[in-house]
C-alpha cells in the first residue's frame, strides 16, 4: 500500500503540470503570441487559451497604451543653438504578431527610433520656431516615428517635447530681448497716449476759440480747486476781460440818453 501511494502522487503531480502549461488564462489587454513547434499561428486570447504541451510556447503582449520617456538629447538647430531636449511618446501594440516577429525588441527599437528622430527633426528647425510652434514640432515627430513602427504593428498616438534646456547665454540674450520688447511696448503706448491726449486738447482750444466764457469758466473752475487742495496762500493775476465780463452781468449798463 505504501509502495502505491509514491507512484501515483507522482503521476498526479505529472498531470497537474501538464495541465497548468496546457491551460493559460489571459487577461482582457492581453494577446498571446504562439509558436507551435517554432512556427507561428494566429494570436490568442484574452480569457482561457488552450496549449499543446511540450510543443506550444507563448508570448504576451500588452495592448495597453505604453508611455516612454525619450532621455534628453543634444541638438544643434538650424540656427546653431546647442540645446538639450527631453520628450515623452505615447503607443501601443496593435498587431502583436508583428510586434514579436518583425523586430527583436519592439520597446528598445521604439524607443532608439524615437531618439533619433528627435535629433533629427530638431536640427531642421529654429530655436523661435521650436518654441514658439511646439504643436508642429510635436505632430512631425508624430507622424515621422508612426510611419517607420507602422510595420512593426505599432501606433505612435502622440509625441510631446516636454523640456527645452538652453544655454546661460542664451537664457540672458533672451531675457535682454524681452527686456526691450516690453520697453518699447511701453513707448510706443505712451506715445499713443501722448497722440490721442494732443488731439483731444486740440479740439479743446477749437471749442474754447469760438466759446471766450468758457475759458472764463475754467479759469475759474481752476482757482477753485487749488484753493480746495491747498492751505497755502496763492496769488493769480484775474485779466481785465474776465473782470468786464462779471461787471457786465452784476450790473447792466444804462440807457443812453439817460
Amino acid at each position: 500500500m505504501h509502495d502505491l501511494v509514491g507512484p501515483l502522487g507522482i503521476l498526479v503531480r505529472v498531470l497537474i503540470a501538464i495541465l497548468s502549461s496546457a491551460i493559460r488564462v489571459l487577461r482582457e489587454y492581453e494577446r498571446a503570441v504562439v509558436f507551435r513547434l517554432g512556427r507561428a499561428i494566429p494570436g490568442k486570447g484574452p480569457g482561457i487559451i488552450f496549449l499543446i504541451p511540450f510543443v506550444d510556447k507563448i508570448v504576451k503582449v500588452s495592448l495597453r497604451v505604453v508611455v516612454m520617456d525619450v532621455p534628453p538629447q543634444d541638438v544643434i538647430t538650424r540656427d546653431n543653438v546647442s540645446v538639450k531636449v527631453n520628450a515623452v511618446l505615447y503607443f501601443r501594440v496593435v498587431d502583436p504578431t508583428s510586434a514579436i516577429l518583425e523586430v527583436e525588441n519592439f520597446l528598445f527599437a521604439t524607443s532608439q527610433l524615437a531618439q533619433t528622430t528627435l535629433r533629427s527633426v530638431l536640427g531642421q528647425v529654429e530655436l523661435d520656431e521650436l518654441l514658439a510652434e511646439r504643436e508642429a514640432v510635436n505632430l512631425r515627430l508624430q507622424t515621422i516615428i508612426d510611419r517607420q513602427t507602422d510595420a512593426w504593428g505599432i501606433k505612435v498616438s502622440s509625441v510631446e517635447v516636454k523640456d527645452v534646456d538652453l544655454p546661460v547665454e542664451m537664457k540672458r540674450a533672451m531675457a535682454r530681448q524681452a527686456e526691450a520688447e516690453r520697453e518699447r511696448r511701453a513707448k510706443v503706448i505712451n506715445a499713443e497716449g501722448e497722440f490721442q491726449a494732443s488731439q483731444r486738447l486740440a479740439e479743446a482750444a477749437a471749442i474754447i476759440q469760438t466759446q471766450p466764457a468758457a475759458l472764463q469758466l475754467r479759469y475759474l473752475q481752476t482757482l477753485a480747486e487749488i484753493a480746495t487742495e491747498n492751505n497755502s496762500t496763492t496769488l493769480f493775476p484775474i485779466p481785465i476781460d474776465l473782470l468786464e465780463a462779471l461787471r457786465n452781468r452784476l450790473v447792466p449798463p444804462s440807457p443812453t440818453g439817460a
